[in-house]
């Protein structure tokens, strides 16, 4: 029971403190086959999958990367270890693109 409560306990304080971002001037649209983002800062417009739209949408709520994590492998059922890899690469590729950013509150320098 006390680890069912730290645990519960551990995923609000993950929920509660995001750590990254959409930037102002990001847009989307969310749907069954995926997600159109638009940039209009630079002009630009992406297609994402499913996958890539559900991972977004959990980052535009504030959900941290273990949650989201969880999230993936339990909607998609796939491993664990393959969405973390998936996770990962998208938020990078994400951030390449200025998609996301680090929130600020979440840096510690």
């Amino acid at each position: 029971m006390r680890s069912d409560i730290a645990f519960c306990a551990r995923r609000l304080a993950e929920w509660e403190s995001p750590m990254y971002r959409v930037p102002d001037g990001v847009r989307c649209t969310h749907g069954q086959d995926g997600a159109v983002v638009l940039d209009i800062r630079q002009g630009q417009i992406f297609n994402l999958n499913l996958v890539g739209s559900r991972i977004l949408e959990l980052l535009m709520t504030g959900a941290v990367q273990p949650v989201i994590v969880d999230e993936i492998s339990e909607q998609f059922k796939v491993t664990r270890n393959t969405a973390e890899t998936d996770v990962s690469e998208f938020i990078a590729s994400l951030k390449q693109h200025r998609l996301l950013e680090d929130n600020e509150s979440n840096c510690h320098h």
